[in-house]
């Protein structure tokens, strides 16, 4: 494998010439750029990061810690964060926490260990004071999907109580009256506060929703699908289903057509996220937008910010995000 030697004795320079080639230099001439790149070219050199962060004091990589890779509204927070650590010419490095305390530490000290200070976490199970802590002792740490007060500086969170009270409003705009809910079986705030706002625009309007009306599970295509087994089997009616995600909305949709009733004609269901697949689902999924792959690049270049030399922390700026109502095909106005 050819070194930064290598370079340097074939271009016929010295390695410091080769180090500012690399680190885009003020003082080095076009002559020697063309030269110095045509070599790394010929040699497939590949500079080493940990090397050059060395040298340079400043971090090349950019790290991100989801729960898994599985789920596509993960995927698209991930995205978001690769976009701009290839605009930034760094690496990204990914690691997963599982939805478990222990999980997300060991994922975050991953980060650490290699000499990571820049880094977006999506955290749902370490402690508010953990995450403060940690906060305190990474300059680049930003939180996503999570609001703690006391660093809100460091939070790019979206605002789910509010998401719960848009999709009530949506379903009583099309006079629906009798509801049904599928939410995660996690016991983290997203699930809770979606699910609180519903409720909540509901009762103001005079409607409850019966407990057996409301079930939980995995946030999958079959968490969504056994869920709604189970509201068949309970044998309440109901016209619409407001659902946790897309993913267990769609397999809500699914089960509900294998079962004789027809979306949104006979049932109405409303998803959360807007993820890719919701366009093609059929019918089309009416959903909330939550726009996490925009989220993720401004967490990623907060966290970038804050590492700057002259960087001074926005304390008490908010990053709030509210979701959009996104209407397709998978709710419509009862006649009946």
């Amino acid at each position: 494998m050819a070194t930064i030697k290598d370079v340097a004795r074939i271009a016929g320079v010295s390695v410091a010439s080769v180090s500012r080639v690399l680190n885009k230099g003020p003082k080095v001439s076009q002559k020697t750029i063309d030269k110095v790149s045509k070599v790394m070219k010929d040699l497939n050199y590949t500079p080493d990061a940990n090397a050059r962060a060395l040298v340079t004091q400043k971090s090349t990589t950019l790290g991100v810690v989801i729960p898994d890779l599985v789920d596509p509204f993960f995927a698209s927070l991930a995205n978001g964060v690769e976009l701009v650590a290839r605009q930034k010419n760094m690496q990204l490095l990914l690691s997963t926490g599982l939805v478990s305390a222990e999980s997300e530490m060991q994922a975050i000290n991953l980060l650490i260990e290699r000499r990571c200070k820049v880094m977006v976490v999506h955290s749902k199970k370490l402690s508010d004071e953990t995450l403060i802590e940690l906060v305190n002792k990474i300059s680049g740490l930003v939180l996503i999907d999570r609001f703690i007060e006391e660093i809100a500086h460091r939070c790019v969170w979206l605002d789910n109580l509010e998401g719960g009270k848009i999709a009530a409003r949506h379903l009583l705009a099309l006079n629906h009256q009798n509801f049904a809910c599928i939410s995660s079986k996690y016991r983290i705030d997203d699930p809770r506060l979606r699910l609180q706002g519903f409720q909540h625009v509901l009762k103001s309007a005079g409607v409850d929703i019966a407990p057996e009306l409301i079930e939980y599970d995995e946030p999958t295509l079959q968490g969504g699908e056994l869920a709604t087994q189970r509201l068949l089997a309970a044998g309440k009616e109901f016209s619409a289903i407001f659902v946790y995600n897309d993913a267990m909305a769609i397999g809500a949709i699914s089960t509900l057509e294998d079962n004789g009733f027809k979306v949104p004609y006979d049932i109405s269901v409303l998803g959360f996220d807007d993820v890719l697949l919701s366009r093609y689902s059929r019918p089309k999924l009416s959903t909330l937008n939550y726009p996490i792959e925009q989220m993720a690049m401004q967490a990623a270049n907060i966290a970038l910010e804050l590492t700057a030399k002259d960087s001074k922390p926005n304390i008490g700026m908010s990053f709030k995000h509210i979701p959009r109502l996104v209407k397709r095909e998978s709710t419509s106005f009862k006649t009946s």
